[in-house]
């Protein structure tokens, strides 16, 4: 049994080589002389080849007009443009009368030969690009969106990822400051899109008039950009891949963590395990190809920069600060007093004269209040009948003990009236205090039943223990000549008779 090739070669064996006569070729094996002739001309079966192409007698007439629709989709966003269904639909009521199949091949062939070709590009060491990206998880038991900032360097393709709460200039210099860690310097070019973080306006096809976040950012590294045209991602396709690799890979099967911290721990174990890979094409894993690429770093400079939104503003009479449309309590010492706010993507730091007096739980929510207990305590004592409305201390979680210290001094005190106000000067032990020394402290005060601020504050004192020890004459044999004499007790009784002692 021959296969084809095995039969084709045989043939062409026999005519070339004049071992058998055409006549008889054709008569024996059934061929036509068209056949024979290809057999002669080819090395190898040339295959079936169509002279024409195939008509299309009812999709032919409309190719035209489906390709001008699809050309004209691309001036509008890519989730308004036709599908194939609404091509049919359109051509249908121009009187098409076929399938609906004949027009989705015929839209794929369309948009398959008008596809953009691109130029392969060289990747120089010492050059960076940086894109953004979004992806589920489940935090804290909620899923929700969150964004990831991606840093990655061609030449070695080694990448930084990091997740954020959202995308905002604080994200950005965050992303920037830790990716330039991870990598031990500063590429010396940087890709970008053009995000409104980065670009406050764009000026022609290659100007961009760059945010004061942005350019602060520039001055602390002083590494040069690069923005990409408008609508042509393709000029850092480097990024826009790790962005989709790092969903498909680390984001899959969807992460479930405490917060964004243990993601972000998560995030970059899995970017140190990638450079182990080796690049195809290249010698070395990725790893190795990183000590190529920072030769061309520059050098990261003395400190990091504060990768915080600063903003100035005054401290109001209930003692809040507004920041980013939330609001955070002060020591009620600086009601009224300026504040500068520093704005990180996991705190908020409050400042009075360059002195730190709060600091934050940033939240990314609007129209939120966030108290600390401890800023109002001075005022609670002062008008301590407002203890059980005020607001500071509606979540305030008390150990039972305090409040059996609580009732016990209303109980005691019921006259004067000035329990809660002594309960309250034991709150304020907590300014000094942890709660987890606090508590102990109240629990003996009342099991002896003092029931004070001095006596809570006589358990927390430290008090230095005072371990047994012996005198030792070694090294000092002169002190063994040295003789003490008891003193003599009725002396000091001298000192009473003549008044000395007062």
């Amino acid at each position: 049994m021959y296969t084809n090739m095995d039969w084709w070669t045989r043939i062409r064996l026999e005519v070339l080589r004049g071992e058998s006569k055409k006549c008889e070729i054709l008569r024996r094996e059934g061929i036509h002389w068209e056949t024979l002739k290809k057999i002669e001309k080819y090395s190898e079966p040339p295959g079936y080849r169509m002279k024409h192409a195939r008509p299309k007698p009812k999709v032919g007439p409309y190719l035209d007009c489906i390709a001008r629709i699809i050309e004209e989709d691309k001036a509008f966003p890519k989730k308004q443009r036709h599908t194939a269904k609404r091509i049919y639909q359109r051509i249908k009521e121009l009187g098409y009368q076929g399938k609906y199949t004949q027009v989705k091949q015929a839209v794929r062939e369309i948009k398959r030969v008008k596809s953009e070709v691109y130029m392969p590009l060289i990747h120089r060491s010492g050059e960076a690009q940086v894109d953004y990206g979004y992806a589920l998880a489940k935090v804290s038991g909620e899923l929700r969106k969150v964004g990831f900032f991606v840093m990655v360097l061609p030449y070695s393709d080694v990448f930084f990822v990091m997740a954020f709460e959202r995308e905002c200039t604080e994200s950005y210099w965050e992303g920037h400051v830790k990716a330039f860690e991870f990598f031990g310097g500063v590429p010396k070019r940087i890709s970008y899109d053009n995000s409104k973080v980065l670009v406050s306006k764009i000026i022609g096809s290659y100007d961009r008039k760059l945010t004061d976040g942005f350019l602060k950012l520039q001055s602390h590294y002083l590494f040069m950009e690069h923005f990409c045209r408008v609508s042509r991602p393709n000029e850092k396709g480097v990024a826009e891949s790790v962005v989709k690799y790092s969903r498909l890979n680390f984001f899959v099967p969807v992460p479930q963590v405490r917060d964004l911290e243990e993601l972000n721990i998560r995030l970059a174990e899995m970017c140190r395990d990638d450079m182990k890979r080796r690049l195809r094409g290249k010698s070395g894993t990725k790893s190795e190809l990183l000590v190529e690429d920072q030769s061309a770093f520059l050098s990261l400079p003395p400190s990091p920069f504060d990768a915080c939104r600063k903003q100035p503003t005054r401290a109001n009479s209930l003692s809040l600060v507004r920041f980013d449309d939330n609001d955070y309590s002060v020591p009620v010492a600086y009601a009224h007093h300026d504040i500068l706010v520093k704005g990180y993507v996991d705190r908020v730091v409050l400042y009075h004269r360059e002195k730190v007096v709060a600091e934050h739980r940033r939240s990314w929510g609007k129209e939120g209040i966030f108290f600390d207990y401890l800023h109002y305590l001075p005022l609670l004592e002062r008008k301590p009948g407002s203890f059980d409305h005020a607001r500071p201390f509606l979540d305030m979680d008390l150990p039972e003990c305090f409040d059996t210290l609580r009732r016990r001094l209303v109980a005691e005190q019921e006259k004067q009236g000035d329990g809660i106000r002594e309960f309250i000067r034991v709150l304020r032990l907590l300014e000094d205090y942890p709660m987890a020394k606090l508590k102990p402290a109240v629990e003996k005060a009342l099991l002896i039943r003092a029931h004070s601020r001095d006596a809570v504050l006589q358990f927390l004192i430290p008090r230095p223990s005072w371990p047994k020890a012996t005198f030792l004459l070694d090294g000092h044999q002169h002190l063994r000549r040295v003789e003490v004499f008891k003193p003599d007790i009725s002396a000091y009784q001298s000192l009473l008779s003549q008044g000395g002692f007062r």
